[in-house]
């Protein structure tokens, strides 16, 4: 059931694994939020779109707020 993404949303921690033994040619980003790990396996080119989507995506960011 898909669910709205505003009814969807979760804390996730990501982070890439690195490349299989056996398969150069894949990265393996994990995914883990409190209802498991989800892990999926992304080619060259997605990884470098995921990381220039991210980049771009930081760079709008707004400054951290001072805690008082």
């Amino acid at each position: 059931m898909n669910q709205p993404r505003e009814q969807s949303a979760d804390f996730v921690t990501a982070f890439a694994t690195g490349w299989p033994e056996q398969q150069p040619d894949l990265l393996i980003l994990s995914l883990t939020t409190k209802n498991g790990i989800q892990n999926f396996a992304l080619s060259k080119d997605q990884a470098l779109l995921v990381a220039k989507t991210i980049k771009r995506t930081a760079m709008q960011l707004a400054p951290p707020q001072q805690r008082a």
